[in-house]
């Protein structure tokens, strides 16, 4: 029962994971720290998508599942074996790897722009 809650958890961490990196970039709009921890795991997720790094949360969770008496995950991880071809067909891998980073790209940009505007605006209030 304990290895099942790992390997179930381990896919809930996963796919919260997996929001931040397209979505949290966005809370940096209202708190502007935000972006720091967002940009470590949106350069991890680049990381994983480009060179091909492991996933700690894919083995946690082949290791889980495997001691449960289930199937571990494939060889192409979480994103493979739950979303391509579940959530999206398997030929727009890359469109949606692409709209990922244009997201993460539109949310520090809006950051950005967002925290100039304020600085300009309470350094007029002062004066």
């Amino acid at each position: 029962m304990i290895y099942r809650l790992v390997g179930e958890g381990a896919m809930v961490l996963h796919m919260a994971f997996l929001v931040y990196v397209a979505v949290g970039g966005y809370l940096a709009w209202y708190r502007l720290p935000a972006l720091w921890p967002h940009m470590a795991c949106a350069l991890y997720g680049l990381g994983i998508a480009l060179i091909g790094w492991d996933c700690p949360l894919t083995d946690l969770e082949t290791w889980g599942r495997e001691r449960a008496g289930q199937t571990g995950l494939p060889p192409g991880g979480f994103i493979e074996h739950y979303l391509t071809g579940v959530v999206y067909p398997r030929e727009h891998l890359l469109t949606v790897q692409l709209l990922v980073a244009l997201s993460v790209a539109v949310s520090w940009i809006g950051a950005l722009i967002l925290h100039r505007r304020r600085q300009r605006h309470s350094s007029e209030n002062r004066a």
